[in-house]
């Protein structure tokens, strides 16, 4: 079976990811002022170098399913299939809206997953599928493997301002805990696909160093592990925060990734974060 791999750009995967293992992206979009840009045709730096000029804060959308429709009718043509992995359902439309073109197609069949998550996390699962897709691996047998991986798969982060998250809505109950927050930094994680508080830590740097414990608990256990800094406009920061956990846990292997537009919008300038996983390359 011939089997294509689709993702959207929040995995914010490079364009050699892509290129080398013949992964489609649907672009999200961000709205800054009367201007909806795909996030893949903007940088990091000039996003945010926008976002301090603008007198409100810029949103998110989704991609345009006219978009979605015109790449598996392409695919249609030289695949049987795609596995479609997207960010969590409880962040975006995205999932939802993928899911429901699978009726259109009689010889052709979309696999959507929900990541539950978002970013390299999600990223992790889009690399996985490309490369069991190039090695003939059957769909069962790939969806098994993201059941396995969800096992391993931890997401940690910090932001410099939670009024993001609350104002888009993507802090699970933030309304009702904004005021207990404002004077600590909290590590933030996914729990059943949205955004939640982790722990309330006083001070970033504390909550850097209870996050590289959590790593250590999962190093203990033995397995193999990838591990992806991820930063939102904040490269010098992430890069001496790995040179850090690389001389703690050295057996890791470490890449370094970025919250881009669409998920820096609702993170804020200056988001810090971690996420890991068994290492499929070592498993």
């Amino acid at each position: 079976m011939r089997i294509a791999v689709v993702t959207d750009s929040t995995a914010y995967l490079t364009d050699e990811q892509c290129e080398l293992y013949s992964i489609y992206r649907l672009p999200l979009s961000v709205i800054m002022g009367t201007d909806a840009i795909e996030e893949t045709s903007i940088t990091n730096t000039d996003f945010f170098e926008r976002v301090k000029k603008m007198d409100s804060l810029p949103t998110s959308s989704q991609p345009a399913i006219g978009q979605a429709i015109a790449l598996f009718n392409e695919l249609s043509k030289k695949y049987d299939a795609v596995i479609s992995v997207h960010l969590s359902s409880e962040l975006s439309g995205t999932y939802n809206s993928i899911a429901s073109l699978d009726t259109m197609y009689e010889n052709f069949k979309i696999y959507p997953y929900d990541s539950g998550i978002s970013c390299s996390a999600q990223g992790y699962f889009v690399l996985e599928a490309a490369r069991m897709a190039k090695e003939g691996a059957a769909v069962g047998d790939i969806l098994q493997k993201f059941e396995k991986m969800q096992i391993t798969l931890q997401s940690y982060f910090v932001v410099s301002d939670l009024h993001h998250l609350v104002r888009g809505g993507r802090l699970s109950n933030g309304s009702a805990i904004i005021g207990s927050l404002l004077k600590v930094k909290p590590i933030l994680y996914f729990e059943n696909k949205k955004i939640t508080v982790f722990e309330k830590i006083r001070t970033k740097k504390r909550a850097l160093k209870r996050i590289e414990q959590l790593l250590g608990e999962d190093v203990a256990k033995g397995y193999p592990i990838v591990a992806t800094i991820i930063h939102a406009n904040a490269e010098a920061e992430a890069l001496e925060w790995i040179g850090k956990l690389k001389q703690q846990y050295p057996a890791i292997r470490y890449e370094i990734s970025c919250f881009g537009p669409v998920i820096g919008t609702h993170l804020g300038e200056g988001a810090l974060g971690i996420t890991w996983v068994e290492d499929q390359t070592k498993a």
